[in-house]
């Protein structure tokens, strides 16, 4: 349960940051979000995960601002594999990606607060 909820979390932040960033652009369609959330959840887990272990050093030493740019990444690369996404360049990833995890962080906490 908890996995579609974050799933959900980022396909709103992903929703939200097509509004907000001009050079992020999705296909209509809430099956589209979703599919792009799912893409970009299993390139996290596996790709994400490897980079950042093995980016950890430089981390550390730019005070984690090459985690920005691992973040970029993985959303570029979620662009080359989904046909409903566009990302017209660097900055626009980048700034998308800040944006999708501050908003998905924000969702997933408010959404699976225990009471």
């Amino acid at each position: 349960m908890r996995f579609l909820i974050k799933i959900a979390a980022v396909a709103l932040a992903v929703w939200v940051t097509t509004m907000i960033v001009p050079g992020i652009q999705v296909s209509a369609g809430l099956r589209n979000y979703l599919v792009i959330a799912l893409i970009l959840a299993l390139i996290n887990a596996t790709l994400g995960t490897l980079l950042k272990i093995l980016t950890l050093p430089l981390a550390f030493l730019s005070l984690g601002i090459s985690l920005l740019v691992v973040n970029t990444a993985m959303l570029l690369i979620t662009d080359r594999l989904s046909d409903s996404l566009t990302i017209t360049g660097f900055w626009s990833a980048f700034f998308g990606a800040i944006l999708i995890s501050i908003i998905s962080s924000m969702i997933t906490q408010i959404t699976t607060k225990k009471v």
